[in-house]
This record gives C-alpha cells, structure tokens and sequence, in this order.
C-alpha cells in the first residue's frame, strides 16, 4: 500500500523540480521562443492595459498565460502558446465564436503532444486582446474533446508588433 504513495510522492517531486527550471528558464528568455507545449486548463491569468495598443498578461501560478479573447463579439479564454504554430480552437469555443465546421472539414494533419490527429482550417474575421485587434487570423478547429483549452497560437501573435516576456509578465505591443 505505501509503494503507490511513495511513488507518487517521488512524481510529485519530480515534476515540481521539473516546472520550477522550467519557469525561470522562461522568464530569463526575452523575446519569447517557440517551444512545443501541452497545456491543460489552466485557471485565469490577470492582465491589464499599459497603454494603447498595449496588453500585459501575468503568469498563473503555473508560469502560463492565458487571457480573454472575443471572436465575433463572443468572449473566449485562451492559453498563449508560442509552441502553436496557428491559434487552435476546441471545438467548442469555435461553436461559441460562430465558427461552423462538419465532420468533412477535419482533414489538416496537426502534430499534438499524443501524436497525429486532423483539425479543420478556419479563417477567423476578427481576434481582440483588449484593445489590440487583429483581422482575417488562420486557425484550426481541433475535433470534439481532443483539446481541453483553446490556444493563442503563432497566426495571431506575429501579427503584432511585438511580444516579449520578463518577469512573469508577457507585454503584447499591436
């Protein structure tokens, strides 16, 4: 009965050390590099205006940014993720936003964290953090449960001017 316990204990620990290098790895890294990331759902991230055109997200307790993003007037959270190559959207968010996709549309190959599965391509009109706004963004709408929060992928944050990381905080410059 008490192997079990250690052994979790022992993963427990592992991964603890594991996340504590790999937060400073990230605040050290300026601008932020792309890397492959699994997220999971994640509890909201504060962030507010510095000043026009600007946003500034703060990290979770697990070094994670995540923010409100409104598609279509409708209000989505999304996990930024460098390691997107294009923002990806659970299926249902993309109902939410009014992004209609059938079972014939899930035919663009996607590389995720439990091998290969196939998204559907969208083309979202309109993306808003805050006041930046960014028109016409490629996504990809994953199939039904196969993705547990929708990302803030690379199609959106090149778009910008600029967006840095330092301190816990991701400054998105539009």
């Amino acid at each position: 009965m008490t192997r079990p316990i250690v052994w979790a204990l022992g993963v427990t620990a592992v991964a603890a050390i594991w996340g504590v290098g790999l937060v400073e790895r990230f605040e050290r890294a300026t601008p932020v590099a792309a890397t492959a990331t699994a997220p999971a759902a994640l509890p909201p991230a504060a962030a507010v205006a510095a000043r026009p055109n600007t946003e500034t997200l703060f990290a979770d307790r697990q070094g994670h940014f995540a923010t409100d993003v409104t598609i279509d007037g409708r209000r989505l959270r999304m996990l930024v993720d460098t390691g997107a190559t294009s923002c990806a959207l659970t299926y249902e968010d993309a109902e939410r936003a009014g992004l209609r996709v059938g079972p014939a549309d899930f035919r663009v190959p996607v590389q995720t964290a439990n091998g290969t599965t196939y998204a559907a391509r969208v083309r979202i009109p309109s993306m808003r953090v805050g006041n930046i706004v960014v028109q016409g963004v490629d996504g990809v709408v994953m199939p039904r449960g196969l993705l547990s929060t929708s990302l803030l992928g690379m199609t959106f944050l090149k778009r910008l001017n600029e967006f840095s990381m330092n301190g816990g905080r991701l400054t998105l410059r539009g």
